[in-house]
């Protein structure tokens, strides 16, 4: 007599365990594919933490985006300004978040640098993140106190030249974008020049402002009202064409450095393993708002190119930002710590 048809119980050990596995299997697939379509994302505020003071310009542009990605989502994207350790502490902060698009960081230039800097992150900068999105970019701009007796690079490299040791750049903190670009530059021109960081950038621009320090690098929306109001005289930019918003002023490939360019990048990062549908979400949205006619005309306001790179795109530049920068760190001689 087969006692097997009709007890359950009786069911061989191996068949047993067999339709427990495809149970569970098929359990997780159902999990999964409902986390994956994320239905109704978001359904409450998105939270994007910034590594930068408020009123800087990677803030002022984020706000501008953020707003924007407001009013196509339907919730509230909050700003939250987390200044200190180079950006690092907002980066902390997301890579320990949960996967699901509520707690996301705005990754920057800065980000690539950082690996170059430290001898060790509390977190890994490619494998604790989702690259989602680029929102926008930036060039540095050169900038001196009216008072300093030059127009153009040239005669900067000269000035820098005879006055080797005594000339003064201000920088927002050692290791960011304005500090390394001074430094790499002064590498190819052949300069000395002294150092003077602060712990905020704005105060950096005061003291140029005021004649306390003679020069700086810094991106470009901040220094836009500044060189409007003559407070500080424009130099050369670090993009490869000249900027709308100052057309007179010389990029510094076209002023003999050939090549020399430096973007500062704003991009949308999350944990790892954000949700795709997730990614997919804000990918898309960021589409258009960068297509938006009220978003462009404040980006070209302040001197911000829309740029949405993602995916695959996104991916390979934070990779090779990554790799440039570690270049330049070791070029311009800096100890990671």
């Amino acid at each position: 007599m087969n006692t097997t048809r009709n007890n359950p119980s009786a069911t061989p050990r191996s068949t047993r365990a067999l339709i427990t596995a495809a149970c569970i299997i098929g359990a997780t697939v159902s999990t999964s594919t409902l986390a994956a379509s994320a239905p109704g994302y978001p359904q409450r505020p998105v939270r994007l933490i910034l590594g930068t003071g408020a009123g800087a310009a990677p803030d002022v542009t984020a706000r501008i985006y953020t707003a924007k990605l407001t009013e196509l989502l339907g919730q509230q994207v909050v700003v939250d300004n987390r200044p200190g350790a180079g950006g690092i502490i907002g980066m902390d902060v997301v890579s320990r978040a949960n996967p699901d698009g509520y707690t996301l960081v705005g990754c920057s230039l800065g980000q690539a640098i950082r690996p170059a800097l430290y001898k060790k992150l509390p977190f890994d900068t490619v494998a604790d993140f989702t690259r989602i999105t680029l929102y926008g970019a930036v060039p540095n701009v050169l900038v001196v106190h009216p008072s300093v007796p030059v127009r153009n690079l040239k005669e900067f490299v000269a000035h820098a030249k005879s006055n080797d040791g005594k000339f003064r750049y201000a920088s927002s903190g050692v290791g960011l974008s304005p500090h390394l670009t001074m430094e790499y530059f002064k590498t190819l021109a052949g300069f000395n020049i002294l150092h003077v960081p602060y712990k905020v950038g704005a105060q950096a621009t005061q003291d140029v402002m005021a004649g306390e320090v003679h020069t700086q690098f810094n991106n470009l929306p901040s220094q836009l009202t500044n060189i409007k109001a003559g407070k500080v005289r424009p130099i050369a930019v670090t993009s490869m064409k000249r900027q709308p918003q100052m057309p007179d002023v010389a990029t510094f490939d076209e002023s003999g450095f050939k090549g020399f360019e430096i973007t500062v990048w704003y991009g949308l990062c999350g944990p790892a393993k954000t949700q795709p549908a997730v990614v997919k979400r804000l990918v898309d949205a960021t589409n258009q708002a960068l297509s938006a006619n009220d978003l462009l005309q404040k980006y070209n306001e302040q001197g911000v190119e829309p740029r949405n790179w993602s995916g695959e795109k996104f991916d390979v530049f934070y990779k090779a930002e990554i790799a440039r920068w570690a270049q330049v760190v070791k070029v311009a001689g800096i100890v990671p710590e």
